[in-house]
């Protein structure tokens, strides 16, 4: 099988599949493929908060011309897989010097589809590009065609608990990996000083909580299959589901704006997480950090709607109000404005490369040290690995 990711979450997404029993993992570009049975399918797509969908590969053949890809497509078997009632919709990305367009690779696979059924039943299923019940995905390089089913439907980001947003909302995959990437495990204070939509501190609470990304989607596409076992989907969940545990520790997400906010407590009650997330209406310069060795994690705008003067004074300030209010933390900020950045007035200690959309980003860790330099550099030679 293949899962999908958001460009830079690869390595996380595969340490996720080895933790769910995959085997032969292997990254890719924005993808993980492995091996599994269907139980591992349905783990994948129910526990995996890395992943944006789980592909089943079903034929591969070589094919240099729009006539060999009919063909091919052809000799699939598409009444095993779907009834002629059911829907379908076609995903097609192609590269390489004998297919340049994805929505004529897309119409190919399309009429090789129909026509097998029209030639079996005398009719024709329907296609809906929306709400399908099958989805196929179509990758061509070069002359190598793999035609994969989408076992997930829509994208796994949509987690269910989502009914508003904010501004520019981050994706749930992406803050579920930048959580995991700062290495904080829910054994101290949280906080999102930007929270937005509350995506960040709601993924940061299931996380620690141990709450399945997919605990409150309803449907997947490999229900529309005809070998769908619900007995053992019933036993992956129940088993998921029992690791479900209560934490004492503080999550707080907190925003200037009151209209963030509201939307903040409606995705949060959603997520049955508002006895567990603080939310609190303050700029992130008034807000006092919970003691402890916290993490901040922080998604502020990039420069895509503000002023270039505005952004200056808006990262200034976010590093007048790290060194101020969140002593002994590490703060982590996301941005595509590398310039930006800079302007926070301190020196990351670590750095990793992220899309948000097609966004390249930068995802910055800055260690906030409370005390004298002389204790920072301690604490600094303390956290170096030894010769």
């Amino acid at each position: 099988m293949i899962a999908k990711t958001v460009s830079g979450l690869e390595n996380l997404l595969a340490e996720e599949l080895e933790s769910l029993g995959a085997t032969d993992i292997q990254l890719r570009t924005r993808a993980v493929s492995f091996q599994g049975d269907k139980a591992l399918m349905y783990k994948a797509n129910y526990c995996l908060r890395t992943a944006l969908r789980v592909l089943k590969p079903v034929h591969q053949f070589v094919a240099n011309n729009e006539s060999a890809l009919y063909d091919g497509v052809s000799k699939i078997h598409w009444h095993e897989i779907f009834k002629l009632e059911q829907t379908f919709a076609i995903d097609a990305v192609v590269s390489g010097a004998y297919f340049n367009h994805s929505q004529y690779a897309a119409l190919r696979v399309k009429d090789a589809i129909v026509d097998q059924f029209r030639d079996r039943f005398g009719a024709r299923p329907s296609v809906d590009i929306n709400q399908p019940d099958l989805r196929i995905s179509v990758y061509i390089a070069g002359d190598q065609v793999s035609i994969l089913l989408d076992s997930s439907g829509e994208s796994l980001h949509k987690r269910g608990y989502r009914t508003a947003v904010d501004k520019a909302p981050i994706n749930e995959v992406l803050a579920a990996g930048l959580i995991k990437i700062t290495g904080w495990q829910g054994d101290s204070p949280f906080v999102d000083a930007m929270c937005g939509s509350g995506t960040i501190p709601i993924e940061a609470a299931m996380f620690a909580m141990h709450i399945p990304p997919a605990y409150f989607r309803e449907n997947f596409a490999f229900m529309n299959w005809p070998d769908f076992d619900s007995k053992l989907w019933e036993e992956v969940k129940a088993a998921a589901n029992e690791q479900i545990r209560e934490i004492e520790v503080e999550i707080i997400g907190s925003d200037r704006s009151g209209k963030a906010v509201d939307i903040a407590r409606e995705n949060i009650r959603n997520a049955h997480l508002h006895k567990d997330i603080k939310l609190i209406k303050k700029p992130m310069e008034e807000l006092t950090a919970p003691e402890g060795n916290g993490v901040l994690l922080i998604n502020p705008p990039y420069g895509e709607r503000l002023e270039e003067e505005d952004l200056t004074a808006l990262y200034k300030l976010i590093g007048d109000s790290l060194k101020q209010g969140f002593k002994g933390y590490q703060a982590w900020v996301i941005s595509s404005d590398q310039r930006a950045l800079k302007m926070v007035g301190l020196k990351p200690s670590k750095k990793y490369t992220v899309f948000n959309g097609p966004l390249e980003c930068r995802f910055a860790r800055f260690d906030i040290f409370g005390g004298s330099y002389k204790a920072m550099k301690t604490a600094k030679n303390k956290d170096q690995p030894q010769a």
